[in-house]
C-alpha cells in the first residue's frame, strides 16, 4: 500500500481494508497491462490476444474489488433502527410501541388512538399505518447511501401531492445605475410552472409469524432492511429513465438537442463524432468538450454519471503526458474520479451503443430534484399468502430536472 492512498480506515473493518488494497493493486496491474497493449500497437500496429485477455481479467478483478468495497462501506454506513433515544419524545415512543404491536400481532387500537389524538387522515386500515418518524428518516438516509442519483440530487420533502416550482426562463432586464439615475422599465418575466408529482412506490416483504413473535427481532430494523434495496433499485431506474407516467421523470427522458442552440425544457448533448464509440485517434478529447459545455458556475460541483461498462472504456484514457485520467478512490468510502471530477456509478445508465446517451456530466444538486412525500406506510396482510404475513409498504416519491443548464449529455453518434 502506497502512502498516497489517503486511508481513513479507523472505523472500517479488515474486510474493507483488504478490498481497498485489492482495488489499488488491480489498478496498478491494469495500468501495466494497458501500457503493454499501447506499446504493442505502437510497435507493430496490432495487439496480442493474450494481452487483451489479460486486461479483461484485470478489469473484471478491479470491478469486483470495487463492488466488494462498496458493499462493505454500505454495511458500515447503514444506520441502526428501532432503538429508543433520549431525543425521542413521548409521542414518538408511543407511536413506536403501537407500531410494533401492529406489526407483530395486527393490533390496531393503539395506532387508531394516536390518529384520533392527532386528527390524522393520512393513514388507516385501507391505506396502512405510518411508520414512526425516526424509522422513516433513517430509511430515507439509507436510500441516499445506495441510490446513486438520490445521493447527488436535491431532495425535497413535501406534505402535498406534488411539488410546484416557478421557473423564470426569460427574466427581467438588469443593469448598473448610479444612485440618482432613473431606473428603466424592466421587461416582463416569462415564468414556467414546473410540477413534480409524487408517485407511489411499493414493496411487499413477507415474514413468518414465528419471526414476528420473536421478541429479539427488531421489527423496524427488519422492515427497513427488507424494503431499502428494492426501493433504491426502483428509484435508481426511474431517476435515470423514468417516463413520468406513474413514476418519476428520469433526466434521460427529456428532449435532447445539440450544443448549437438551447431551449428550456431540453438537455444539451455533445456528440462523440463516431456512431456507437469514441473517436479512435483522440478518444478523450471529446470529454474536455463535454466538461466545458457546462458553464463555470455548474462545474464547481459537477460529476460524471455512467455505468460500470462505460467506466471500463474510459479507464483506458490517458493524458498527453501519459497519466491515466481515471483514478480509483483515494480513501475508503470515497469515489473514483475522472479528469479530477467525481464519478458516480449508475447501472441504469445505458451501455455505449449507436445513438446512446451513456455519459452525463453536471451539477445534479442544481439540476435534478427528488421529491419525497412525508410518510412511509405499512399495511399488514395475514390472509393473502398464508402462513406468511405480507407487509404492503408504500412511499411516495417523484423527481425531474429542475435546471436544464446544469446537466449535459454525451451522445455516441456522428452528430
Amino acid at each position: 500500500m502506497t502512502t498516497s492512498h489517503n486511508l481513513e480506515h479507523k472505523s472500517y473493518s479488515q474486510e474493507a481494508l483488504n478490498a481497498f488494497e485489492d482495488m489499488h493493486r488491480s489498478f496498478d496491474a491494469y495500468r501495466q497491462a494497458n501500457d503493454e497493449r499501447l506499446s504493442q500497437i505502437e510497435d507493430r500496429k496490432s495487439v496480442d490476444n493474450l494481452t487483451i485477455e489479460k486486461i479483461d481479467r484485470i478489469d473484471q478483478s478491479l470491478n469486483e474489488a470495487k463492488r466488494r468495497l462498496d458493499d462493505v462501506v454500505l454495511a458500515n454506513t447503514r444506520p441502526r433502527l428501532g432503538s429508543e433515544t433520549k431525543q425521542d419524545d413521548y409521542r414518538q415512543r408511543e407511536h413506536k410501541t403501537a407500531f410494533r404491536s401492529y406489526m407483530r400481532s395486527g393490533e390496531t387500537q393503539g395506532l387508531k388512538s394516536l390518529e384520533e389524538k392527532t386528527m390524522s387522515a393520512t393513514s388507516g386500515p385501507d391505506g396502512g399505518y405510518l411508520v414512526p418518524i425516526p424509522a422513516e428518516t433513517e430509511i430515507l438516509r439509507r436510500l441516499a447511501v445506495i441510490s446513486p442519483i438520490r445521493s447527488i440530487a436535491t431532495v425535497q420533502q413535501i406534505s402535498t401531492a406534488s411539488l410546484r416550482k416557478a421557473f423564470s426562463y426569460a427574466g427581467p432586464s438588469a443593469g448598473w445605475v448610479a444612485e440618482a439615475d432613473p431606473r428603466p422599465q424592466t421587461t416582463n418575466q416569462q415564468i414556467a410552472d414546473m410540477t413534480f408529482p409524487a408517485m407511489e412506490l411499493y414493496a411487499m416483504p413477507a415474514a413468518t409469524q414465528t419471526l414476528l413473535d420473536d421478541a429479539v427481532v427488531d421489527i423496524e430494523q427488519w422492515i427497513a432492511s427488507e424494503v431499502e434495496t428494492v426501493f433504491a433499485e426502483q428509484e435508481g431506474a426511474a431517476f435515470v429513465n423514468g417516463t413520468g407516467i406513474n413514476k418519476p421523470n428520469g433526466f434521460l427522458n427529456y428532449p435532447k438537442i445539440d450544443m448549437s442552440t438551447t431551449k428550456w425544457g431540453s438537455l444539451n448533448y455533445v456528440a462523440t463524432g463516431t456512431d456507437g464509440a469514441f473517436n479512435a485517434t483522440l478518444p478523450s478529447d471529446i470529454m474536455f468538450d463535454l466538461i466545458y459545455a457546462l458553464r463555470a458556475g455548474y462545474r464547481q460541483n459537477a460529476r460524471f454519471v455512467m455505468n460500470r461498462k462505460t467506466q471500463a472504456v474510459i479507464r483506458k484514457f490517458k493524458s498527453t503526458t501519459g497519466e491515466y485520467l481515471w483514478e480509483p478512490p483515494t480513501n475508503i468510502g470515497g469515489q473514483a474520479t475522472f479528469m479530477n471530477f467525481p464519478l458516480v456509478e449508475a447501472e441504469d445508465m445505458p451501455d455505449v451503443a449507436v445513438g446512446s446517451y451513456s455519459i452525463a456530466f453536471g451539477d445534479f444538486q442544481r439540476g435534478y430534484v427528488v421529491v419525497d412525500r412525508i410518510g412511509i406506510r405499512v399495511l399488514r396482510d395475514p390472509y393473502s399468502a398464508k402462513p406468511y404475513v405480507l407487509f404492503y409498504t408504500t412511499k411516495r416519491v417523484g423527481g425531474g430536472v429542475q435546471d436544464f443548464d446544469a446537466i449535459k449529455l454525451l451522445k455516441f453518434a456522428a452528430s
